[in-house]
């Protein structure tokens, strides 16, 4: 039978010897660190003044971890407080009128429905995404330290994931389908093979209960589709405004989901149908 130890003192080791102040003061920090990540991931935005009073430590402790996170890449510092950094590399797309409309399309919508989709990864899953602006956003809010695999053929959530040091990312080949920086075609299709995902996160440009999940790329509808046959849960994240359309290139059946989540502007007669097949629907 195996022994549990008690767990040590503050201040003291694992080995139950004293640890030093400046390990004791680097391990409050990381704590801080991660409180302070966390909150950003739900939120997009933090203060000093709020982080100061929720964890208990003065203003100039705060300012100092904000400024080391953004040393690390990880927020970027505003007057009073800080936001969620997005990779410069978006940069030649802010006058892009596509690329535009489909980032502030709902994008409270997506923001939320990310985080909750984040919120159902358990600790050392694989997880793998579709191209997309509701899926960038889970990737945004992936818990901090669970060790987890992220399998994507999509560029951009490969590059926002490259700061993340305990995000272990497998990036698939393919030639680069520009509609949302996503990779495609044999070589990509090749790269899963062999390959278990826990959970699978589809974005879709429609949703249906008797189409299913669709998009409007054929090659990027194969490798979704293949991907989603990889994985033992699939979890469907799709805002309110996609519920009932339907693309010409279905990824997978409705019926093959086990989640859906979506936001707090779908009715009830929107989701029954989807409910009716026993997928768990989430509203957020």
């Amino acid at each position: 039978m195996t022994k549990l130890q008690a767990p040590s003192p503050p201040g003291m080791g694992a080995n139950g010897q004293p640890q030093s102040e400046g390990t004791v003061s680097q391990d409050k920090q990381q704590v801080r660190f991660s409180a302070i990540l966390t909150d950003l991931q739900q939120t997009g935005r933090v203060s000093v003044e709020t982080l100061s009073e929720q964890l208990d430590v003065s203003v100039v402790t705060i300012r100092r971890d904000l400024d080391a996170l953004e040393q690390k890449g990880l927020l970027r510092r505003t007057h009073g407080g800080a936001v969620s950094i997005e990779p410069l590399f978006y940069e030649p797309f802010r006058r892009d009128r596509s690329f535009l409309a489909q980032v502030e399309r709902a994008a409270d919508e997506k923001r939320r429905i990310g985080r909750a989709a984040a919120a159902l990864i358990t600790p050392g899953e694989t997880i793998a995404l579709t191209p997309g602006t509701t899926t960038t956003e889970v990737i945004r809010g992936l818990p901090m330290n669970y060790n987890i695999t992220v399998v994507t053929n999509t560029v951009n959530v490969a590059m926002e994931l490259s700061k993340r040091k305990d995000v272990y990312v497998f990036v698939t080949g393919g030639h680069l389908h520009g509609e949302w920086f996503s990779l495609v075609g044999s070589a990509a299709l090749k790269a899963l093979e062999n390959m278990l995902i826990n959970t699978m996160f589809i974005g879709a440009d429609g949703l249906d209960a008797t189409w299913g999940a669709s998009c409007f790329n054929a090659d990027e509808a194969e490798l979704n589709s293949t991907m989603m046959k990889l994985a033992r849960r699939r979890v469907a994240v799709v805002d309110s405004g996609k519920l009932g359309v339907v693309a010409n290139w279905r990824i997978c059946k409705a019926g093959e989901l086990n989640i859906l989540v979506t936001d707090a502007a779908a009715t009830d007669e929107m989701v029954e149908p989807f409910q009716k097949l026993g997928i768990e629907v989430m509203r957020v």
